[in-house]
């Protein structure tokens, strides 16, 4: 846990000293839920249902934002190494490949925390969102994204270690490229046949058809909880292998060591 502390301990050092790197922690999901709180608001006064979006909309939109800070968060502690030429010299001491992930993981935790309470006290604040309409399983709805962010990070890391620094721009549309198939402000139903089979296999799809239903007051089987959530152990550990076999890679043909601002082949 040592060397795994030490590479949080460096991204707070990072961020301590840079207010570039604190505002963005927060800033930019805050004018999220600003954004979504108001088109909540207004659809609740035009909408005549009876329905109250803010649960249902402004609900989901922190839940992804949410999962895109813990992705995000994985991956902006791997990019400070890649952008500050750290990432050989960090593998040149006795610090292990799980023990750099874990050091990947814990950081994410500590920055989607920050942004995952700002945009709490947001919006609660200024359009009454209450977290406790979803009860309990809010808990294992947000580990299940988590994990899923988690993940993600891992993988978006693996791809810009094989492919260079230049591939980051593939990794900042991942939550966009996955949102539609997850069902985030809509059922899955409404979605063509074939999405469906993709939105089986994501386990954000599940936690928000879950919340929805909870929500709503409709039926709904707490299995699926329990289906999104081996799902994404499974893809927890994809990522970490396919992490590993990259750096593997990169090790083996001397990747690692002609890391340069352009990308490599």
């Amino acid at each position: 846990m040592t060397r795994t502390l030490a590479i949080l301990l460096r991204q707070y050092y990072l961020v301590r000293g840079s207010a570039s790197r604190v505002i963005p922690m927060f800033a930019w999901v805050v004018v999220d839920i600003v954004l979504w709180g108001f088109i909540t608001r207004y659809l609740n006064t035009v909408a005549g249902t009876g329905v109250d979006f803010i649960p249902v909309l402004l609900g989901a939109a922190v839940l992804w934002d949410f999962f895109t800070r813990v992705m995000h968060g994985v991956t902006m502690t791997f990019f400070e190494d890649v952008w500050s030429r750290n990432f050989l010299n960090l593998f040149a001491s006795p610090l292990s490949l799980s023990e750099y992930l874990a050091g990947l993981v814990l950081s994410s935790v500590a920055t989607s925390l920050v942004g995952l309470t700002a945009m709490l006290v947001v919006a609660t604040v200024l359009f009454g969102l209450s977290m406790v309409s979803y009860g309990a399983l809010i808990i294992p709805f947000l580990l299940v994204l988590f994990l899923f962010g988690i993940a993600l990070g891992i993988v978006g890391s693996a791809i810009v270690l094989r492919l260079g620094p230049a591939a980051e721009w593939f990794v900042w549309p991942i939550p966009a490229l996955v949102s539609p198939f997850a069902g985030v402000f809509y059922p899955i139903a409404t979605l063509p046949t074939w999405m469906h089979y993709v939105a089986a296999v994501l386990p954000p799809a599940y936690v928000f058809e879950g919340l929805r239903a909870i929500v709503s007051g409709a039926s709904w089987s707490p299995a699926t909880l329990w289906i999104g959530a081996a799902l994404a152990l499974v893809d927890v550990l994809l990522a970490c292998w396919f992490f590993a076999s990259v750096y593997g890679y990169a090790v083996r043909t001397g990747l690692i060591a002609r890391y340069s601002a352009e990308t490599v082949s």
